[in-house]
């Protein structure tokens, strides 16, 4: 029979405390549960951080899955993977819009740009695979935002909301009455909030547990996202949100 690497055995049994009902544990609860010394579940869970499989909230002291846990684990998710039930939806909103098309995904206090489908538009904005951006003002980290609990929220919101433009929301109220707005309308606006002459506009995608798991948006020049155009635009990335949705296992409810 094969040795039983212990350290690897452990490695895997701090990321396997984590679960949907406890998303965030501290190093004391995680000795407890465990079973393990503090001093072990601190080096395993520095070691795990340094590779981006865990992260430290620095609010609240406690650790959380990383993003890295979501890359390895999409590789085994099959046709159940986000990006590649997004990917048809993604493909139809840009060539519908002839606007570049992005999905993102909620990562600590930031939006991880996971997928993008690029419009052959001359003039169009800089992105990448892998890219972060801050969540209070994009529409996609907004279109995230809107759906998290109020202690979630909370926690957000005691961290200063940085100016990138004169248009960015900053004031913690005004970012509030913009969050119900979102969830009034299903979709966000970045009304050049993040970079000047920048317009995006993105919708929340539900899985069957009508969580929000994921972000679609477009996102081109100011002169072309003009006012009269925005209207019709919101309602093409609503409408591929609820696809993905669908697609996703939730019902039509949502």
């Amino acid at each position: 029979m094969a040795r039983v690497l212990r350290s690897v055995n452990n490695a895997l049994a701090v990321l396997e405390s984590f679960s949907v009902e406890r998303p965030e544990i501290g190093v004391t609860e995680l000795s407890q549960a465990l079973g393990l010394g503090k001093s072990t579940v601190h080096r395993l869970l520095t070691s795990l951080a340094s590779r981006g499989y865990v992260r430290k909230n620095p609010d609240t002291e406690r650790y959380c899955l990383g993003f890295k846990a979501f890359e390895v684990g999409s590789l085994i998710a099959g046709r159940g993977a986000i990006r590649e039930v997004a990917a048809p939806f993604l493909r139809s909103l840009m060539l519908t819009t002839k606007e570049t098309v992005h999905l993102g995904l909620l990562d600590e206090w930031e939006v991880v740009y996971i997928d993008k489908m690029e419009s052959d538009q001359p003039l169009q904005m800089y992105s990448r695979i892998g890219r972060r951006a801050p969540l209070h003002c994009t529409a996609l980290g907004k279109a995230l935002v809107a759906w998290e609990p109020e202690d979630w929220l909370e926690r957000f919101l005691r961290r200063r909301l940085r100016p990138y433009t004169p248009s960015t929301l900053t004031e913690p109220g005004d970012f509030r009455r913009e969050l119900l707005k979102i969830r009034a309308t299903r979709y966000a606006l970045d009304g050049e909030e993040f970079a000047l002459g920048l317009k995006c506009v993105a919708a929340p995608l539900f899985d069957h547990s009508r969580r929000v798991v994921a972000s679609i948006g477009i996102a081109g020049p100011a002169v072309r996202l003009s006012s009269e155009r925005l209207p019709r635009l919101a309602s093409l990335v609503r409408e591929s949100a609820a696809g993905v949705s669908r697609a996703l296992g939730a019902d039509r409810a949502v």
